[in-house]
C-alpha cells in the first residue's frame, strides 16, 4: 500500500467518524500532525499488504454518467472539474472538484476539497459516498447521473 493510499483512507476513515460526531472534531486539514499520524497507524493497522484499498481492488466495474446530454463510460478511478478527465465547464466547479473510485466492486465518490462542495441527492458530503444507479452528484451547479454502476 502506497502512502498516497493510506493518507487517503485514513482521512476518509476519519471524516467519517468526524461526520458521525458533527461539532467535535475539526476537519482533517485542522487536525494536528499527531491526530492525522495517529489515523494513518489505525488505518495501516487494519490493513495488510494484500488488503485492497480504494485505488487497488482488482477487476473495477465500469460506471456510466450523463452530464447534460452527453453520457460517459469510465473504467477506473476518476476526477470530475473544470479539468481531470470528466471536464465540467462550470465556473462554480473547482479545477479538481470530485474523484469517482471504485473500491471491492462498488463506486464512490469523494470531494477534493472543493470550494463550493460536492453534493450527493441534495445533501453536501464530507467523506467518501457509495454510489447507486439514479444517484445525483452536484458539482458547482451542474448535476452528475449515474446512469450505472
Amino acid at each position: 500500500m502506497t502512502s498516497i493510499d493510506l493518507d487517503r483512507l485514513a482521512r476518509t476513515a476519519y471524516e467519517a467518524h468526524r461526520g458521525a460526531n458533527p461539532g467535535s472534531l475539526p476537519s482533517w486539514e485542522d487536525a494536528t500532525e499527531q491526530e492525522r499520524k495517529a489515523w494513518r497507524v489505525a488505518v495501516a493497522a487494519v490493513t495488510g499488504p494484500g488488503d485492497a484499498t480504494l485505488a487497488d481492488t482488482g477487476p473495477t466495474p465500469s460506471i456510466a454518467v450523463q452530464v447534460g446530454d452527453e453520457t460517459r463510460v469510465f473504467h477506473t478511478e476518476f476526477t470530475a472539474g473544470r479539468q481531470g478527465s470528466l471536464v465540467i465547464n462550470d465556473d462554480h466547479a473547482s479545477s479538481h472538484h470530485a474523484v469517482f473510485l471504485s473500491a471491492h466492486g462498488l463506486w464512490y465518490v469523494e470531494d477534493l476539497g472543493s470550494t463550493n462542495g460536492t453534493w450527493l441527492n441534495g445533501r453536501r458530503i464530507v467523506a467518501a459516498q457509495r454510489l447507486k444507479k439514479g444517484d445525483k452528484v452536484r458539482i458547482g451547479r451542474t448535476v452528475v447521473v449515474v446512469v450505472s454502476a
